[in-house]
């Protein structure tokens, strides 16, 4: 009994400090074990897939902030093409308008734009003549013929002289779009004439039956699959479309006469198709001579001012159409995983 009592006062008489200690040791948690491999694993997927959604939020951002910025830009840039002075010239000059490329309804030589820029030169009472310069392998024969008809209509409302020059080519469309010129001009090399009319295809009918594959078509008309490419041609069907060939041409013919009237030489090869060397069209009477849009302002107009009246894009729609090229072009490297060089 006496150790009892004496062991228990010793306890009590113990410094706090000591006590205290024994007591944090007795209530110390246990160690928690080490996390094994797969807990690390989960740890670094959780961890990967954070970070891919806050780089996606941010790319999300940058994306928007983007795509604003550029909208407002186009914007402000229309507003300034909007704000531009488009006022006319009033001295006396030579107005010019270019017909380049292809002869068709989309694009700078389409008659939408070639007949609007004609109509602001011969309203403008201070261009004293109109000079249309022509590099163009041709076209569409209805784009070609309507800008023929409205040289005439505005040269009978507006009385002035209207001159084509060729440069580098005016051939099919492009000579037929000339000839309503009063006079054409054009360079000893230039390449003049082909007039006449084509319609391009292929026929597969023999491949077919070499790899065994049939064609298999259903219409309602007999003539809906017009030469079509994998059936064999219809005689009846290529009649019909020669004849058709045959009108649209002679409708370019008459177009060719009335502008150039008896300075056409009496041959049968100048609507045969041919294209000829500028020094050889003036001997058939296809142009009246050698010129350049400098000496024909100077010396047939009498203007030697020259003002460009060819109606062009706004910066804003030039800008918007590179950049829907170039976004195009790269869509299209993803989608094909090809790099374009």
């Amino acid at each position: 009994m006496t150790s009892d009592q004496d062991r228990s006062n010793q306890e009590t008489l113990k410094p706090e400090s000591v006590q205290q200690e024994t007591l944090q040791q007795d209530s110390s948690p246990a160690k928690a074990p080490k996390a094994g491999p797969e807990h690390s694993a989960i740890e670094a997927i959780m961890l990967a897939h954070i970070q891919e959604q806050r780089r996606a939020r941010k790319w999300s951002l940058i994306w928007r902030f983007s795509s604003l910025s550029l909208v407002l830009l186009i914007f402000m840039i229309s507003l300034a093409d909007f704000g531009s002075d488009s006022s006319l010239p009033v001295t006396k000059h030579t107005a010019l308008i270019d017909l380049n490329g292809v002869i068709e309804s989309e694009g700078g030589a389409s008659a939408e734009v070639i007949n609007e820029s004609l109509r602001a030169a011969f309203e403008n009472s201070a261009a004293v003549g109109v000079v249309i310069r022509i590099n163009s392998p041709g076209g569409s024969p209805v784009q070609s013929g309507m800008v023929f008809d409205e040289i005439r209509r505005l040269k009978a409302l507006h009385p002035k002289p209207v001159i084509s020059v060729v440069e580098d080519v005016a051939a099919s469309g492009g000579y037929y779009i000339a000839a309503a010129a009063d006079s054409i001009y054009v360079d000893k090399a230039s390449l003049v004439g082909s007039i006449g009319v084509r319609m391009d295809g292929f026929g597969f009918t023999e491949a077919m039956k070499k790899l065994g594959v049939e064609r298999r078509v259903l219409t309602a008309g007999e003539n809906k699959a017009l030469m079509d490419p994998f059936l064999p041609v219809d005689p009846a069907q290529k009649a019909a479309l020669q004849a058709m060939l045959g009108e649209v041409h002679r409708q370019f013919i008459t177009a060719v006469k009335e502008g150039r009237g008896q300075r056409l030489k009496a041959s049968p090869e100048i609507f045969s198709g041919m294209v000829w060397t500028g020094a050889k069209s003036i001997e058939l009477g296809l142009a009246d001579g050698f010129g350049t849009i400098a000496s024909v302002a100077r010396d047939v107009v009498k203007a030697e001012d020259l003002v460009d009246y060819t109606l062009q894009p706004s910066f804003a729609e030039r800008f918007a159409q590179r950049f829907g090229a170039s976004v195009g072009e790269a869509m299209g490297r993803v989608m094909l995983g090809s790099t374009i060089r």
